[in-house]
């Protein structure tokens, strides 16, 4: 048997190894950099993971939208240290002011900071340090010393074996450890980004706003708890705004590019969908409105309740039990409560019955999992050519205490026929060009909407008492209240 300190001298030999052999020069920022993932992973891994977030997040079905923001993306990335990989840019269907990016090229923009930004160069500072994460690799960096981590992590249990039982809850620490970029890597996308500005010729000075927009719509709370959110892993605007102004003042005007674009950009988000789109089923209260697919739901009182792209969700206020709703694959009640019941690791019993005259088929049920015995109930019912199911289920243990509720939530499930509800339209960005100027609260009072003037505000960018000169397009949020 190896004495511990042979086996830790050993397994630290093989991080600095690691260490070693994983280090490259980074062609973007020219500095020495640790790599374990190499560029035809990294091209692999995003591709898988683009098709993972098209297919939860959906895409902005405006095509011309979409080729407009693809034609800005490329011309940035074409300038880049990285040109040749394979870059795509999309329009996620989402309310969220957010953009991110994933390894090997795929960047990705909201409609929801679409419709908050003003003009072409601030989309262009967005696309700019969103490629500048790729180009600089901090995705791979990141996942390169969570390797590095968890080896050293398996270095630990092998010098001291008792720190087994806790290698679970060790990797889960370090994975949301690594989770978000480090400020150093906000601050070189932000450098990256500028860098990409100036090489297209986009007036760079329009770059601060953007870290202005960011900081309204944090004081602001944001328009959505779904993640990922530009605020959630993009933090400290303020100081991004600062060394980017410092940027600025330290290069001569010529040099900082002139291409604005405002009235171009602001008709290409001319009557896009604004906030959460209605259509895609709405919370009223407790109870889920669905006017596409014609349905309803009531949901357990007090319950936290999200919709998101392919199940709607309700957590207990313990968030220690679940309902979900979400269409099956199956053409039957029974086919899809067999295809259930009949996967490893669940036990119980399918029968079949009527909710409100639909033919239904389910039964509660147990699984086992990693984390233990789960219990609950699985309703399958089949509506309007389509098969529902609407799941619950909490630990074997607190089942007991949510099985009624569960149970009156999958009974609620019924016809939507309100005319009001099944005519609903989303809210749209409208632009209004001024023939004379007005303050943030006189063109308020006179082009009125669904949404608070603190909402229209953050649209354009401005502060309380702002004024708008004559002959400018404003943006306005068009529609009416939820019924």
């Amino acid at each position: 048997m190896s004495h511990p300190y042979a086996a830790r001298a050993r397994a630290s030999a093989l991080v600095c190894a690691a260490l070693a052999a994983g280090c490259a020069t980074n062609p973007a920022t020219g500095k020495r950099q640790l790599s374990l993932v190499s560029e035809g992973q990294e091209i692999q891994m995003g591709a898988d993971a683009d098709r993972s977030i098209v297919a939860s997040m959906g895409l902005d079905p405006d095509s011309a939208r979409q080729q407009y923001v693809r034609a800005l993306g490329m011309r940035l990335a074409s300038v880049s240290e990285r040109p040749n990989l394979p870059w795509t840019f999309r329009v996620i269907d989402d309310p969220v002011v957010n953009a991110f990016a994933i390894p090997g090229g795929h960047v990705y923009v909201t409609r929801g900071i679409l419709a908050h930004l003003n003009n072409e160069a601030e989309l262009v500072a967005v696309l700019g340090h969103e490629i500048g994460h790729v180009t600089a690799r901090h995705s791979v960096t990141q996942m390169s010393r969570q390797q590095i981590a968890q080896l050293g992590l398996v270095v630990g249990m092998v010098a001291k074996p008792e720190l087994q039982r806790y290698a679970g809850l060790a990797s889960q620490g370090l994975g949301l450890f690594f989770l978000k970029y480090s400020r150093g890597d906000e601050s070189q996308a932000d450098e990256l980004g500028f860098r990409y500005m100036r090489r297209t010729r986009y007036d760079t000075r329009q770059m601060p706003d953007v870290f202005t927009l960011l900081e309204r719509v944090s004081q602001a709370g944001g328009s959505s708890d779904r993640l990922p959110e530009w605020l959630a892993t993009h933090p400290n605007p303020a100081n991004r705004r600062e060394a980017v102004q410092r940027y600025i003042t330290a290069l001569p005007a010529e040099s900082l590019g002139t291409l604005v674009n405002r009235e171009p950009y602001l008709r290409r988000i001319d009557g896009m969908v604004f906030g959460d789109n209605p259509r895609d089923g709405f919370f009223r209260g407790t109870e889920f409105l669905q006017p596409e697919l014609r349905f309803r739901i009531t949901f357990p009182q007090g319950w936290r309740t999200q919709n998101q792209r392919q199940a709607v969700l309700a957590a207990s206020p313990q968030q220690n039990a679940l309902v979900q709703l979400s269409l099956v694959q199956q053409e039957t009640p029974d086919a899809a409560a067999r295809a259930f019941f009949s996967q490893q690791g669940v036990s119980g019993y399918a029968g079949r019955g009527s909710i409100h005259g639909f033919a239904t088929a389910g039964g509660e049920f147990a699984a086992t999992t990693d984390e233990g015995v789960l219990a609950g109930r699985a309703t399958f019912i089949g509506y309007d050519g389509r098969v529902y199911r609407i799941l619950a289920y909490a630990s074997r243990a607190n089942w007991p205490a949510y099985a009624d509720a569960a149970e009156t939530a999958a009974a609620s499930f019924d016809r939507l026929t309100d005319p009001k509800v099944l005519g609903v339209q989303p809210w749209r960005v409208q632009l209004v060009s001024l023939t004379q100027g007005l303050t943030l609260e006189e063109f308020v009072q006179r082009y009125p909407g669904p949404a608070p003037a603190t909402a229209t505000a953050l649209l354009n960018n401005v502060a309380a008492g702002a004024r708008f000169s004559p002959g400018t397009f404003v943006k306005r949020i068009a529609g009416q209240p939820l019924p």
